[in-house]
């Protein structure tokens, strides 16, 4: 399928979106961001990283082949949230009131996760803006797979080497390395999305050569730090971790948009959201309330859940996260007869369908997400 170039749709794609009614003096004040807030969220899990990579070690050290595997198991759980979550907030930049602080933890997490912000940001923006509609956002793609195969799942329970989860972000070591050694070298990137992308945006082409080349520089001397060490261990805590037990960053993440509706302006028709444990909640940095997110993308990740209170009565009720499992593999069994079926979220009784109040202009803020090349004004920094 061919697409019009991404600058001329800018020019003709405009999505009237419904946003659910909220005051604009609630809408300013839950978008307030919180240095404290911030600590607690991303130093929390980065203190997680930590512990758990340092439990690690000490089993290894004194080994304890079993109380190591374990201890690994929820070290990678741990890192996996770094891959693409951690990043996504910080990318926003709405996680600390300090620009500085959300940049150093920007980096920080992505480079521990082999993570590409510099495509990604790019990608999301244009993922905020035409939510679903292919012409704009290729990020994701409908229909999408929620595969539960027993190859793909032993590799999410152990160490995701080949696997694809995603168009921009979820693929095994070796398909990471790869392309990691290709954008390095200015290579043009395989993924028509990302290579569209960065015939849009150049400057963030040049920019996600350089953080190729960086994350390669770092993991490689971890990796020759090892071998003049001999601990064999570090690669495996540090370079590896984020391949390792992937199966909870899998099963949260995938219910975001699997099996709802593209081509529509509502968002509750095309994300959904969920209720989580505390624990999941807080490594998933709150991104189960991902339609509160992607309808006021300015408030930060702690403030969702109260974001949801606000406009509750005018959104569908959030999904356990079986509850959306179930959902989401019943819509693929129907779309392999029928590919193109999609779910029709059903809404409240007496759900506003038609825009009837003036925007708000703060409402349309996706923090300091777009690179300077895809930059408007955002009413929050005012």
């Amino acid at each position: 399928m061919s697409y019009q170039p991404l600058s001329e749709v800018r020019k003709t794609l405009r999505v009237d979106w419904y946003r659910c009614p909220i005051e604009h003096t609630k809408l300013r004040k839950l978008s307030n961001r919180s240095d404290v807030q911030g600590w607690f969220q991303a130093g929390g899990h980065i203190a997680l990283y930590l512990f758990t990579g340092i439990v690690s070690y000490m089993l290894w050290s004194h080994q304890n082949w079993f109380g190591f595997i374990l201890a690994l198991f929820l070290h990678g759980t741990v890192t996996s949230f770094f891959a693409g979550i951690a990043p996504h907030e910080l990318g926003h930049a709405t996680v600390f009131r300090t620009k500085q602080l959300n940049k150093i933890f920007l980096y920080l997490t992505s480079l521990l996760s082999w993570f590409d912000t510099f495509d990604y940001n790019t990608s999301h923006t244009y993922h905020h803006r035409y939510t679903l509609h292919p012409d704009g956002d290729r990020e994701v793609l409908l229909p999408l797979h929620p595969n539960v195969g027993k190859t793909f799942l032993l590799q999410m329970f152990t160490i995701n080497l080949a696997t694809r989860r995603g168009r921009t972000l979820g693929n095994g070591f070796f398909q990471k390395l790869v392309q990691t050694f290709k954008a390095a070298r200015g290579k043009a990137h395989s993924n028509e999305w990302i290579h569209t992308l960065h015939i849009d945006q150049p400057d963030q082409r040049l920019n996600s050569v350089w953080w190729a080349r960086t994350l390669l520089v770092f993991h490689g001397s971890v990796l020759i730090t090892s071998i003049a060490t001999g601990l064999w261990v570090l690669p495996i805590l540090i370079s590896l971790a984020p391949f390792i037990a992937n199966w909870a960053a899998y099963f949260v993440s995938m219910p975001q948009h699997c099996g709802l509706m593209d081509k529509v302006p509502d968002f509750r028709k095309s994300v959904r959201s969920m209720h989580l444990n505390p624990v999941l909640e807080f490594l998933y940095w709150r991104m189960n309330w991902h339609a509160e997110h992607h309808m006021y993308a300015g408030v930060p990740c702690y403030n969702l859940k109260k974001l949801y209170k606000q406009i509750a009565h005018d959104m569908p009720e959030p999904r356990t996260l079986i509850g959306a499992w179930r959902e989401m593999l019943g819509i693929w069994q129907r779309q392999e007869t029928d590919p193109s079926y999609q779910f029709d979220t059903p809404l409240p009784v007496g759900a506003g369908r038609i825009r009837t109040d003036v925007p708000d202009e703060l409402e349309s803020s996706i923090g300091e997400l777009a690179p300077r090349g895809l930059r408007y004004k955002d009413p929050y920094l005012d």
